[in-house]
């Protein structure tokens, strides 16, 4: 028996061993949006140990997270009960204060934290949804890609082949030109259905007065959904954005939100229609959840931001909850490192619950060649 705050805890439960390694997947192809370009993708993984289970969690970002885990944060949770999230939690947000409780430092947090309830869930022998309980069947999707880098061709094909497969709402990225975002969203809407709704993200890539033209022209082409129209900084522009665009159009952001503290200013402003949150960011399943939850006290939508295999189990217990992206990039990577990965039927995703935690083995053989630390 050992100590953990002021309980005992049993060897059976005691977290004895964390690793973190980082893992560079090229793009398959150049990718932009409104304000960054990119030819890879890292996913930092953390494996936690406990009670002959092991728990796996990640977040995309630089590969200097695995050392972080390693240097900073593996002392907070080695000796620790795998049942005792909260006061882990709590042990590694204090622990970050001097670094920085934002960027990296929150995303380091966010991939040791899902793997925590991964292994919580997998030692009671109990899918994660099942653990936090449900109040949804299934998470609606949205397709997510449309990159600024794709020509013509790409982008209709790729819009046009989730919509054929039964996603009602699909998403594309803006912003590197006015005129020329204002052809792609004609080109894009070609490309689906009438029934099929049309997102645009800018990325911040817009001031207020241009967002509001870009919105009023969007709107006779079925936009239903604006992202980051500025930056998510700007609460007051979202704010004013929100109050002066067509009312189809919704306002949304969030996805850089790292504490609860942003996700409440952002409320406040009444920045956003629907917030969105990323648990690879805000603190893992724990922070995401507490973002859910404020987000129903606003009486607003809540969505998940990309990792779709992540967020799932987690977004079925939130009674906010509207939508998640399902991001091409991540998607991609999700289903050539991971078994367990559930596949969308009708634009909708549905957790396997014959598996415990979140559903999912990390493939370590398929990943050695793209492993960076």
């Amino acid at each position: 028996m050992i100590e953990d705050s002021e309980q005992t805890v049993d060897d059976d439960i005691r977290i004895v061993r964390l690793k973190t390694n980082a893992y560079t997947i090229p793009t398959d192809g150049p990718e932009a949006d409104g304000t960054l370009e990119w030819h890879s993708t890292t996913l930092i993984l953390t494996e936690i140990e406990a009670g002959g289970k092991s728990g796996i969690g990640y977040t995309y970002g630089d590969a200097s997270i695995a050392a972080f885990i390693e240097n900073n944060l593996k002392n907070q949770v080695i000796g620790k009960n795998a049942l005792n999230i909260p006061f882990i939690w709590k042990q590694l947000v204090n622990s970050v204060r001097n670094n920085g409780n934002c960027g990296l430092a929150a995303m380091a947090i966010s991939a040791v934290d899902t793997a925590l309830w991964d292994l919580k869930a997998k030692i009671i022998n109990l899918p994660l949804a099942e653990l936090l309980g449900t109040v949804h069947k299934e998470v609606m999707l949205y397709g997510s890609g449309g990159f600024t880098s794709y020509p013509e061709k790409k982008l209709q094909e790729q819009l046009g082949g989730w919509a054929e497969n039964g996603f009602t709402h699909v998403k594309m990225k803006i912003g590197r030109d006015v005129q020329e975002d204002r052809q792609r969203v004609q080109t894009a809407r070609k490309s689906i259905c009438g029934e099929c709704s049309l997102m645009v993200d800018a990325n911040g890539a817009y001031d207020v007065k241009t967002a509001l033209q870009q919105a009023d022209f969007f709107k006779d082409y079925g936009v239903s959904w604006f992202e980051e129209p500025v930056s998510s900084d700007n609460l007051n522009g979202l704010h004013f954005i929100r109050e002066h665009a067509p009312a189809p159009i919704r306002i949304t952001a969030g996805e850089y939100g790292y504490t609860l503290g942003y996700f409440a200013e952002m409320l406040k402003h009444q920045a956003v229609d629907v917030l969105q949150a990323d648990a690879t960011r805000c603190g893992g399943i724990t922070g995401f959840l507490k973002a859910g939850y404020l987000c129903e006290a606003f009486k607003l939508p809540f969505s998940f931001h990309c990792a779709p295999a992540l967020h799932l189990h987690a977004a079925l217990s939130l009674p906010s909850f509207y939508i998640g992206e399902y991001f091409y990039d991540h998607v991609r990577i999700e289903n050539m490192l991971f078994d367990g990965v559930q596949l969308p039927v009708n634009g909708k995703l549905k957790a396997d619950l014959t598996r415990p935690g979140l559903g999912l083995e990390f493939k370590y053989g398929d990943a050695e060649r793209y492993k960076v630390l």
